[in-house]
């Protein structure tokens, strides 16, 4: 079985290279992106690399669902910019033999809009919304620290008259140690739009990524240190853009005279800069300092989000994101906080608890006395 483990494992990690060949053009159904449960937030947009007793794990890497998460419901939900809004509820429950299965909804509320003619004439109003209805199932290798799971979404989105409909697949495989190390693969959102919104529009697809990550619990340290890459295709590679607010500068001098031309220094300088800024806008880092076993704080840098919200003459703390979890009884409440720019901030709150009576404790590959979970 450890080496049906390690083989899944390697099969995760290069499917993520080649998944590059099946997707291409613009992509839909953004909102899947989005960084619902508290916890994710907080820790810059992603954890798909922690593990513990927390279903809102799950969303982040399938693999991460474990038995752990037996009867647990858990609710986010964050009042976004203007009246948009989003949120999502899940719950879990394992099956001996089987494995754990998890069930959630997703939603992106972008609000009430008026309706008007070519004559700005209103002819009254309409909303527009996002939805997908996601059906988990994870399970560890047997003897192994290896866990795998896969999430099936099913896909609906309207706007006023216009509908689409679609499902996506999500693939993930975790490795957790017991000694506090877990690493961990993903690829998120394969599948194809059945219904599009434009049927003589066919040629936009949904919005692949492809992520590794490790996390690591210090030893006799209160800090989870975590580190997300994403975006492994070739064509995710460039994420830079020209902003149109930038300058372009003049290929002459004002008196005339041509720009001297680089020396091979200048030339390699300017091409380092440039290769460390395309490389670190795939990097995610994130920190969770485990106060004590009810209590915790995370804070998450996303150096992406950080330049593409960031303005050329001030100084913003975009990409930044800090939440903090605690438990009260059965009852975990997170709460995370992220900043986009000047004016755009996200604050999400989330509830997770236990249905029913007291659950029994299980054992888990990884000793995870810290976890933020209700028991």
């Amino acid at each position: 079985m450890k080496k049906l483990g390690s083989i899944f494992f390697l099969l995760a990690l290069s499917s993520a290279a080649v998944a590059q060949n099946l997707v291409g053009g613009p992509t839909t159904y953004r909102f899947l992106e989005t960084p619902i449960p508290a916890r994710a937030a907080a820790l810059g947009g992603n954890c798909m690399s922690v593990w513990g007793d927390d279903i809102n794990l799950s969303y982040s890497n399938p693999a991460l669902l474990n038995k752990g998460c037996v009867k647990q419901v858990a609710l986010n939900y964050c009042n976004y910019i203007a009246d948009m809004n989003f949120g999502n509820a899940a719950y879990a429950h394992h099956f001996d033999k089987v494995g754990t299965l998890g069930g959630s909804i997703q939603f992106f509320n972008y609000g009430k809009f008026d309706k008007r003619d070519e004559y700005d004439v209103k002819q009254g109003d309409f909303k527009a919304a996002d939805y997908s209805f996601n059906l988990t199932f994870a399970r560890r290798l047997k003897d192994t620290s290896f866990s795998f799971g896969a999430t099936l979404k099913t896909i609906y989105s309207h706007y006023d008259i216009y509908k689409s409909f679609g499902n996506a697949v999500d693939l993930g495989v975790t490795w957790a140690h017991k000694s506090g190390f877990t690493a961990s693969a993903v690829i998120k959102n394969l599948g194809a739009i059945w219904k599009p919104y434009d049927k003589s529009n066919d040629t936009i697809k949904l919005p692949v990524a492809t992520q590794i990550g490790v996390s690591y619990k210090v030893k006799k340290a209160p800090f989870r240190l975590i580190l997300v890459y994403d975006g492994l295709r070739k064509k995710d590679w460039d994420r830079t853009y020209t902003s149109p607010l930038a300058e372009t500068s003049s290929t002459t001098s004002v008196f005339g005279e041509a720009p001297k031309e680089k020396t091979k220094w200048q030339k390699f300088s300017d091409n380092t800069k440039q290769g460390l800024d395309k490389f670190s806008r795939h990097l995610t880092f994130a920190c969770e300092v485990v106060l004590t076993k009810n209590f915790n704080i995370r804070v998450g840098y996303n150096y992406r989000l950080h330049k593409e919200m960031m303005l050329p003459d001030k100084r913003t703390a975009s990409g930044l994101s800090f939440g903090f979890g605690f438990k009260i009884y059965r009852f975990g409440i997170s709460y995370a906080y992220t900043k986009y720019n000047i004016t755009g901030t996200s604050n999400i709150i989330g509830i997770t608890t236990h249905l029913g009576t007291y659950t029994k404790k299980v054992k888990a590959p990884v000793v995870s006395p810290d976890a933020i979970a209700p028991n």
